[in-house]
C-alpha cells in the first residue's frame, strides 16, 4: 500500500486487507494512510494501525489478540472503595482531543517517545467527528485527570490507549466503561496486546482465529454511532456501575 498512490478512503469505501489464512507474521501491510474508510475496514477485519512518527504505516493483527470480556472484569476491594469515595467523575465523549492529548504524552515504559503522533490524532478526531471513535474522561472536580480513548463498531470496543495523570484514574474510566459496554450487550473490549496492569482487571490472551471470529459475530450488530455523551446522558450510571460504588 504505497502512500503516494494509495487513495483517501471515506467512511462508505471498504479496502479488504489479505485474507487471515495468510496471516503468518503480526504485521500485515506496510503503508496506506490514515483515512477514515481504511482505518474502519482495518478494525473491521481485526487489524490496527501502529507505528512511529516518521516512519511507514504498520498495520497489526496480534497473535494471540489481548480480551476483556465484561463478564470477566475483575475490581479490587481497594478499587471498589476509590470508587465509591465518589472522587471522580465521568463522562463520555466530552473531551476527546483532551485525552488524545494526554494519552500522546503519558511516558510510558520501554517506549521512547509516543506513537501517537500528530497525524494519529487528526485520523481518530475524524472518527470521533463521524461518531465512531470514543472518549471517556475522568475528572477531579474540574480537572481532566485521567481517561481511555477507542472506536467502536458493532458490539465491540476497541480501545486504543489511556492515562492516569492521578492513581487509580485510568483504572476508573476502564472500569467504567466495561461496565456500561456490559449494560448495552457489548461482546468485549479489545485491549490489542498484553499489560500486567490489564490482565489484573481480567483481560486475557485469546488466538487470533478465536477473535477474528467472534469479531465478525460482533459485527452483524448495527454500531452505535454518534456522540456517546448526547446519546447516552446517564453514563456511566449502569446498573453493575451502580451496584458496584454502592459496594464495601
Amino acid at each position: 500500500m504505497s502512500d503516494d498512490v494509495f487513495p483517501w478512503l471515506e467512511v462508505q469505501d471498504y479496502f479488504p486487507f489479505p485474507s487471515p489464512d495468510s496471516w503468518e507474521e503480526e504485521i500485515v501491510g506496510v503503508g496506506g494512510n490514515l483515512s477514515p474508510g481504511l482505518l474502519i475496514s482495518a478494525y473491521a477485519q481485526g487489524i490496527f494501525p501502529w507505528f512511529n512518527e516518521g516512519e511507514e504505516i504498520l498495520w497489526w493483527s496480534l497473535d494471540p489478540r489481548f480480551i476483556l470480556y465484561p463478564k470477566n472484569l475483575r475490581v479490587s476491594k481497594s478499587m471498589k472503595k476509590v470508587l465509591k469515595s465518589g472522587r471522580f467523575t465521568l463522562s463520555a465523549d466530552r473531551n476527546f482531543p483532551a485525552v488524545m492529548d494526554n494519552c500522546s504524552a503519558i511516558s510510558r515504559k520501554g517506549e521512547d517517545g509516543t506513537w501517537i503522533s500528530q497525524d494519529m490524532k487528526d485520523a481518530y478526531t475524524r472518527l470521533h467527528d463521524l461518531g465512531f471513535a470514543h472518549s471517556v474522561e475522568v475528572y477531579n472536580g474540574d480537572a481532566l485527570v485521567g481517561g481511555l480513548y477507542g472506536v467502536s463498531l458493532g458490539n465491540c470496543f476497541f480501545g486504543e490507549s489511556m492515562f492516569a495523570l492521578e492513581a487509580n484514574a485510568s483504572k476508573t474510566a476502564l472500569i467504567a466503561i466495561t461496565l456500561w459496554l456490559e449494560q448495552q450487550g457489548f461482546a468485549f473490549v479489545d485491549c490489542q496486546q498484553h499489560t500486567d496492569h490489564l490482565g489484573a482487571l481480567g483481560a486475557i490472551d485469546v488466538p487470533r482465529s478465536d477473535f477474528l471470529a467472534e469479531l465478525q459475530q460482533a459485527l452483524q450488530t448495527p454500531t452505535s454511532r454518534g456522540n456517546w455523551g448526547k446519546l447516552y446522558k446517564d453514563f456511566p450510571a449502569s446498573d453493575s456501575w451502580l451496584s458496584l460504588t454502592a459496594a464495601v
